[in-house]
């Protein structure tokens, strides 16, 4: 029997809105009513037109006109536009998914509170720094809660940072160090990103640092491992490149992220980690709404 999909509403038409589309188009549960951006000659709205979706150049004003045209919203624009678009969307009674380091709606990691994200009406996936560090920085704080300081750092290639993410940086690491207090209960966070300009582009890179002073390695490990475990269920490339070590005082783990390549090449595991959560809240979302298992 054929599912009946559920409509979503992608605004902004960059590097995270065009690989979101690709990804809506190809899930069994949703499927795209309009795209929206500002730019009739952006090259996301080219592509999208050429994959036969709706699209539109009046931004959020194209839901606005069409309220019908759509159940879910993504906006993928910036942190200062959602704080314009939150209010509308609210109005229209649209369920959001804010990729936007704006911090309005509820924050949502999947592998931490799915559930408790679908009873509000706008969540925020954080960052992809937030995405691919903060279940690790829960892990740590699981096996060590006296653990009063985590750093992350997040090496992305420069040519999958797009105009969006460049004017947001400030927001970014201010978004990724509270969701990483949020979420771990450590007292102090710190997230720093490096758009590194190397070419061939590098894939994603997540350091992980603690201040432990007799860590529990084994027990670290283990954790850590069935986190990353968890999470490949819904981003297939996320991996753990370094095992806990520690050195100084200091223990430091990494988690690589290699994307799917399908708007930007696999070094974007940026995009990646971020949209692939975010179309794992969808689709459960959908599921709801369908009353499917």
């Amino acid at each position: 029997m054929k599912i009946k999909k559920i409509k979503v509403g992608i605004i902004g038409t960059g590097n995270i809105g065009s690989d979101l589309l690709v990804k809506v188009q190809r899930s069994e549960l949703l499927e795209c009513g309009i795209f929206a951006g500002q730019n009739p000659d952006s090259e996301g709205i080219k592509r999208a037109k050429a994959m036969g979706v709706k699209t539109s150049f009046k931004s959020i004003k194209a839901i606005i006109d069409n309220p019908n045209c759509c159940d879910i919203v993504f906006d993928a624009t910036s942190a200062q536009g959602h704080l314009y678009n939150a209010p509308i969307l609210k109005k229209l009674k649209k369920f959001v998914i804010d990729m936007t380091p704006s911090r309005i709606g509820k924050m949502c990691i999947p592998i931490l509170n799915l559930e408790k994200s679908l009873k509000e009406a706008n969540i925020n996936m954080v960052s992809c720094g937030g995405q691919a560090t903060t279940p690790i920085a829960q892990a740590i704080m699981k096996i060590h809660p006296e653990t009063k300081y985590i750093e992350i750092v997040s090496s992305i290639a420069s040519k999958s940072a797009g105009i969006g993410t460049r004017d947001n940086i400030d927001e970014y690491t201010q978004t990724t160090s509270e969701g990483i207090k949020y979420f771990s209960k450590v007292p102090h966070a710190k997230a720093i990103v490096i758009l590194n300009p190397a070419d061939p582009p590098i894939l994603m890179h997540n350091t992980i640092y603690a201040k432990i002073k007799k860590p529990k390695i084994d027990l670290l490990t283990a954790e850590i491992k069935k986190v990353v475990k968890k999470i490949q269920e819904y981003v297939p490339g996320y991996k753990l490149v370094l095992d806990p070590v520690f050195a100084d005082g200091r223990l430091t783990t990494m988690i690589e992220v290699v994307g799917l390549g399908d708007y930007l090449p696999v070094f974007a595991g940026n995009l990646d980690i971020i949209n692939c959560a975010a179309i794992a809240v969808a689709e459960k979302y959908a599921r709801r709404k369908l009353k499917l298992k």
